[in-house]
């Protein structure tokens, strides 16, 4: 696959994930690397869909640990239970926050954070990691980003 997108500018959300989701199969599919697929999947959905921040944390050593992401610096570790990521990792479910500064216990990597999906990365009821998106406005996340990015992490090849 090349290494452009082709998403539809005027296109609806739903229109420009379903224009997204095949690239980034294509993409990663056949790549056995974890740390290039989920670098891509983060610039893939930055891009793609305009997102403030998108980046993974995966589990290491009881803490979740920052792996690839895009956008401004991000907090390095999380504890379990701690913020969005935190919660979403102990309670392996996903969290659509639509103002966190209403969340209780958020973590400001920045400021200019205004809303979040949170999705667990699960396997065999273990949660590895988790795909965090970040968006510099209000209320940006429904059922339709869930919908699409749990396809995306489905598409992961994790094992351990």
């Amino acid at each position: 696959m090349a290494e452009t997108l082709f998403i539809p500018k005027e296109a609806t959300k739903q229109d420009k994930y379903e224009a997204l989701v095949p690239q980034i199969e294509a993409l990663i599919g056949g790549e056995p690397d974890l740390t290039a697929n989920l670098a891509n999947i983060s610039a893939a959905l930055k891009y793609g869909m305009g997102f403030f921040w998108v980046g993974f944390y995966m589990v290491k050593e009881d803490q979740l640990v920052l792996g690839p992401f895009q956008g401004p610096i991000a907090c390095t570790r999380i504890n379990l239970g701690k913020g969005v990521c935190g919660s979403s990792w102990k309670e392996a479910r996903t969290f659509i926050v639509p103002d966190v500064d209403q969340f209780p216990g958020h973590i400001a990597c920045s400021g200019d954070s205004k809303s979040e999906i949170v999705l667990p990365i699960v396997r065999a009821d273990k949660v590895l990691g988790v795909l965090d998106v970040d968006s510099d406005k209000l209320n940006e996340f429904d059922e339709v980003d869930q919908r699409y990015l749990e396809q995306i992490i489905e598409m992961l090849q994790i094992t351990s």
